[in-house]
């Protein structure tokens, strides 16, 4: 069970706060002032402290300064009213994880601490872990390490050998990068690498998911708005342009975003400056771009769905992301590493895996990637109960993979994915359960492959909402 320590003179909102957390399945402990936090800090580790930027004996800053020099794996949220936003941005910038304002809502509390608390388990990881590989200083003799996101594993594969050389060559650099592949394949992780061994790895890292964003949102997302500038706005928003000065804006299924939003970023990325909706200030920007994306933008830039003018503003630097089927023996590297982090995250001591599952796992197609293993070891962690993963915690599309493979293999090439293997009569299943769970990923995965894995699209096709597909897809390990 995770562990929160609020922070907060309020009694009220403090009370509310840690009932509201408690039900959620939180740990709890509350202060009333500064000092008496750092007394709960000294005598217990927290994953996360809800601190409120004004208390009675100190403010937001000087506690962010105390925890993070005293107990520097511990999170910080700041909580705050809207005349402190403009500081709660400063204090993102000197480490704190997010902050939120008040009046609070359940829902973005919940969502920030969750992605605070995945933060906590990825540094823990990192900080632990010999496999989480690091990046060789280029200069000689210098002892300082450069750190790689935790969930990218630095493989011995001929294509993990290139994709480090291309991380080391533009990382240092100010360069748009777009990093291109399948989904699942860690083009975050890669982006998070890339920052972190650039010269702005001190300054924020901001993700933005550009496929779960409706044309309405997206505006207000990016360029932030002012209180009241339109109906609905309760409060003033600091947009991700404005939260990612000075360091890195990552912009995930790019793809996606509609041809209007394209040309607002474009203006953006080209004046170097952002303004509020609803404000007639522009604030100057220096922020590094890094896109993803699961299609080819070149496609869509024929088909008339992206700009090729923001294109070439992006595209000062591509990486491919290999397939995980394409990089060998690094699957088991992986599988490795991903069950240390699982043995943490659940309390177990797996230590190993079977040989028909090294097997299975060497011949699986993963299309679901590096996150579809992810998901596979964490799960096959849970249900073992000895030191060894067998086959039978495996998902069944994994462990009979090797019995229903089709006799030749599908080439593929970068840019296109593979067609779904026809199944053979001896492939014939009598099991009912199993034959609609087979038809079910045959299907979704068929579907996935014909859109270049856009959810959204794949979601329209199958006649689903997109909530509906990252459910079944989960279910079924092809990825979330």
């Amino acid at each position: 069970m995770k562990k929160i320590l609020i922070v907060d003179d309020e009694v009220n909102t403090a009370l509310l706060l840690s009932k509201f957390l408690t039900r959620n399945g939180f740990e709890v402990s509350t202060a009333s002032n500064g000092s008496s936090g750092m007394e709960y800090l000294k005598n217990g580790e927290y994953d996360l402290v809800l601190c409120d930027f004004r208390l009675e004996d100190t403010d937001g800053r000087e506690m962010l300064k105390n925890i993070k020099a005293q107990y520097p794996k511990t999170g910080v949220i700041i909580i705050t009213g809207y005349s402190d936003i403009k500081m709660a941005v400063e204090l993102i910038k000197m480490g704190a994880y997010d902050y939120i304002t008040k009046p609070l809502y359940p829902d973005e509390i919940l969502n920030t601490i969750t992605k605070a608390i995945e933060t906590h388990n990825a540094l823990m990881a990192e900080s632990d872990d010999d496999q989480a590989a690091v990046l060789p200083s280029k200069s000689s003799g210098s002892k300082e390490k450069q750190v790689m996101a935790s969930e990218f594993v630095v493989g011995k594969s001929k294509a993990s050998k290139e994709l480090l050389r291309q991380i080391e060559l533009v990382a240092p650099t100010n360069y748009s990068v777009i990093i291109l592949g399948e989904s699942g394949t860690g083009k975050e992780s890669v982006a998070k690498s890339i920052h972190l061994n650039s010269p702005r790895r001190d300054q924020p890292f901001i993700a933005m998911d550009c496929g779960s964003l409706t044309k309405e949102l997206a505006q207000s997302e990016f360029f932030g708005h002012e209180k009241g500038s339109f109906t609905g706005a309760l409060y003033t928003k600091i947009g991700h342009f404005e939260m990612a000065n000075g360091g890195t804006l990552f912009l995930d299924e790019v793809g996606n975003l509609s041809y209007d939003i394209q040309a607002a970023l474009l203006r953006t990325v080209q004046e170097r400056k952002v303004k509020r909706i609803g404000s007639t200030k522009e604030i100057d920007l220096d922020v590094r771009i890094i896109v993803a994306t699961n299609e080819n933008l070149m496609d869509g830039i024929q088909r008339g769905k992206f700009r090729e003018d923001l294109y070439h503003r992006f595209n000062e630097f591509t990486i491919y992301m290999p397939p995980l089927r394409d990089r060998g023996t690094d699957i088991m590297l992986m599988a490795d590493h991903f069950l240390k982090i699982a043995n943490k995250e659940l309390g177990r001591d797996v230590k190993n895996f079977a040989p028909d599952v090294e097997e299975s796992f060497m011949s699986y197609r993963w299309t679901g990637n590096i996150r579809e293993l992810k998901n596979v070891i964490r799960r096959a962690t849970l249900l073992t109960e000895g030191e060894t993963v067998q086959s039978k915690a495996l998902p069944l599309e994994i462990s009979n993979y090797s019995k229903i493979s089709p006799l030749v293999e599908h080439t593929h090439h970068h840019h296109n994915t593979e067609t779904t293997p026809a199944p053979t009569a001896k492939e014939h299943r009598t099991d009912l359960k199993n034959a609609a769970l087979e038809a079910e990923y045959d299907t979704i995965l068929k579907v996935l492959r014909e859109v270049n894995f856009n959810k959204t699209k794949a979601a329209e096709i199958l006649n689903i909402d997109r909530k509906t597909l990252y459910n079944k897809m989960k279910a079924i390990n092809i990825g979330k």
